[in-house]
């Protein structure tokens, strides 16, 4: 499971990179932080965790302080998450998470992407169920023993561990999350990313001209400034 969501996740941060858009998009994640739980991190887990991946991703510090004063003011608009699901060609499953301050706007452009590319956009729970949603979290390898951390950790959650080129990945239950951030915490490792991530429980087998299709209506939705994440179940 590492090794697919490292690939995953580096194939999506070169695209951000490509478009100068990871500090906007981190940017909006600080505004939803500090909306739901003020722009203290010590007592706001949510924050925490977005200034931890920030860091990972090289975002300046002082950036960084500039959002979360921002996201205090009373006039700074407020992001609406939204899950949007469906299809792509040759039955491939489409999930979309994206943050928003327009919904109208949004649902427009994703309703757009799946016509354009031949797909259609469905309703919740069409797809969904077709993902486990999981939280993950990444650190370096360090002096960490593999074995010993999945014993210790198991009580908090754990239901997978890997290392993948000096980092080590642990894989929770979405629901697990917070309980495993307070162990890791608790132990003083120092965590350069934590994040939840959908993985798909079937796949399906795509020619490589079927594929090139797909991938271009996923791009297309990739470069939406909405646009979180985009998962498929293409194997």
């Amino acid at each position: 499971m590492g090794r697919a969501f490292e690939f995953r996740k580096e194939r999506k941060f070169k695209r951000w990179s490509k478009m100068s858009k990871v500090f906007t998009r981190l940017g909006k994640e600080i505004v939803i932080a500090v909306k739901a739980g003020g722009p203290d991190p010590d007592n706001n887990p949510k924050l925490r965790t977005v200034m931890q991946n920030a860091k990972g991703a090289a975002m300046p510090k002082d950036r960084i302080e500039a959002a979360i004063k921002r996201a205090s003011n009373k006039d700074q608009s407020n992001y609406e998450e939204v899950v949007y699901e469906g299809f792509a060609p040759h039955g491939v499953a489409i999930l979309l998470e994206t943050s928003t301050d327009n919904i109208n706007r949004t649902v427009a452009n994703v309703r757009h992407y799946f016509t354009k590319g031949g797909g259609s956009l469905g309703t919740s729970g069409s797809v969904s169920f077709m993902f486990d949603h999981k939280a993950v979290f990444r650190f370096p390898k360090d002096e960490h023993d593999l074995e010993e951390l999945e014993l210790d950790l198991i009580d908090f959650g754990l239901e997978d561990i890997d290392e993948n080129e000096g980092e080590i990945f642990i894989y929770t239950a979405f629901e697990e999350f917070g309980n495993m951030q307070k162990a890791l915490e608790d132990r003083n490792i120092e965590v350069t990313s934590a994040e939840f991530q959908r993985f798909p429980t079937t796949t399906v087998d795509l020619t490589e001209e079927q594929e090139e299709e797909v991938n271009k209506m996923i791009e297309r939705m990739e470069e939406d400034d909405d646009v979180n994440n985009v998962y498929h179940n293409i194997s």
